[in-house]
C-alpha cells in the first residue's frame, strides 16, 4: 500500500512554516497519483469483482475469465471501465489521505505513546485505511452502483444523479454511509496486515540486503529506497495477505453498498444478517470467497503500478 522509506528531509524544506506546507501539499499529490493510476490499470478486474460479489444476475453462472469477455460483448469495451469516473474522483483523495495518515499515526504512536516495532506499523496502517474510507465512503457507495448496472437496465445516468437519488429514496444522507460498518471492520485488518507486511519485509530486504534489494533515491541519494520489482513482491505479498483475512467482510460491505437496487436486499440489514445469509445461501467458496482469485490477479498489478508510481512521484516532487 505504502512504502516506509525514511526520509531525510533537508533543512531547507523543514525551516519554514511554508515549505512543510508544501511538502504536505506534494505528499498529498504523490499518494493521489499513485492511487489514481493504480485503480485505472485494475480497473476492468474491479468491475467483474463487483459483478460477481453481488451475483448480478447477468453473469452470476459465470468466472472471471469468462465475465472479462462477457462484459465488453454485452456492454462494449467501455463497460469493462463503468464506474471508473466514479472511483477516480473518489480514489485521489482516499490514496492521499492514506498515506498521509499512516506517518503521521506512525509518529503518534511512537512519540506520543510510546508503541515502536513492527506493531506500530499494524496500528498505524489499521487507522490510516479507516480514516480514508470514512472520508471518502459516499464516492465509493456511488462508484459501486454504477458498476453493477448493466446495459439497457440502468438506474443511474451518472455520478450526480446517483448521489440525488441515492439521498431522496434512501434516507439522506445516511443513505451514502450504507454499509460503513462492515468496511471498516474489513479495512482494519486489510489496511493493517498490508502496512505491516509491506513494510517488515521492506525494512528486512534493506538491513540485510541493501545492495540487492535497494538503490539510492535520485532525489536524495542518502535515501535508500527498494528496486522497482522488489517493490512488486513486497507489494503483492502484502495484498495476498491481506485480502485473504478480509475479503468476507468487503463482500458483505458490496452487498449492503448495493442496497436496494439488490432483490434479496432485505436480507443484508446489517453485518453479521449479511454474512450469515451469503453463507447460509452460497456458501464460502461460491459466496464468502466468490471472486477472491480476481482479487489475487489484481494483487500484483496494482501493486506494482502504486509503488512505482509512488515512488516515482516521491523523487519528482523531492519527498526523500
Amino acid at each position: 500500500m505504502t512504502s516506509e522509506t525514511a526520509v531525510s528531509t533537508p533543512t531547507a524544506i523543514s525551516s519554514t512554516p511554508s515549505n512543510r506546507d508544501y511538502y504536505w501539499l506534494r505528499s498529498f499529490v504523490a499518494g493521489g497519483v499513485a492511487g489514481c493510476c493504480a485503480k485505472t490499470t485494475i480497473a476492468p478486474l474491479d468491475r467483474v469483482k463487483i459483478l460477481l460479489q453481488a451475483q448480478n444476475p447477468h453473469y452470476k453462472h459465470l468466472g472471471v475469465f469468462s465475465t472479462l469477455t462477457a462484459v465488453p460483448k454485452k456492454e462494449g469495451f467501455l463497460g469493462l471501465y463503468k464506474g471508473n469516473g466514479a472511483m477516480m474522483v473518489r480514489i485521489f483523495p482516499y490514496g492521499a489521505i492514506q498515506f498521509m495518515a499512516f506517518d503521521n499515526y506512525k509518529k503518534l504512536l511512537s512519540k506520543r505513546l510510546g508503541i515502536s516495532g513492527h506493531i506500530h506499523r499494524l496500528m498505524a496502517g489499521s487507522m490510516a485505511g479507516m480514516s480514508a474510507v470514512i472520508c471518502t465512503y459516499p464516492l465509493d457507495m456511488v462508484r459501486a452502483r454504477l458498476a453493477f448496472q448493466v446495459k439497457g437496465e440502468h438506474r443511474y445516468t451518472g455520478i450526480a444523479n446517483a448521489f440525488h437519488t441515492i439521498y431522496l429514496k434512501e434516507g439522506g444522507f445516511m443513505g451514502f454511509y450504507r454499509g460503513l460498518t462492515p468496511t471498516l471492520i474489513g479495512m482494519a485488518p486489510y489496511a493493517g496486515f498490508s502496512f505491516f507486511t509491506f513494510g517488515t519485509l521492506k525494512s528486512l530486504g534493506l538491513k540485510h540486503f541493501p545492495e540487492m534489494l535497494g538503490r539510492p533515491s535520485s532525489d536524495n541519494p542518502d535515501v535508500l529506497i527498494l528496486k522497482t520489482y522488489v517493490n512488486l513482491l513486497c507489494g503483492g505479498v502484502a495484498g495476498a495477505i491481506a485480502q485473504t483475512i478480509s475479503y468476507p467482510l468487503d463482500v458483505a460491505r458490496r452487498r449492503m453498498q448495493l442496497g436496494a437496487v439488490l432483490p434479496d436486499s432485505d436480507k443484508c440489514v446489517s453485518l453479521s444478517k449479511t454474512l450469515s445469509y451469503v453463507y447460509n445461501e452460497y456458501g464460502i467458496k461460491k459466496g464468502l470467497y466468490r471472486g477472491l482469485s480476481l482479487n489475487y490477479i489484481r494483487c500484483v498489478p496494482s501493486q506494482a503500478v502504486a509503488f512505482t508510481t509512488y515512488e516515482f512521484m516521491k523523487q519528482v516532487l523531492h519527498l526523500n
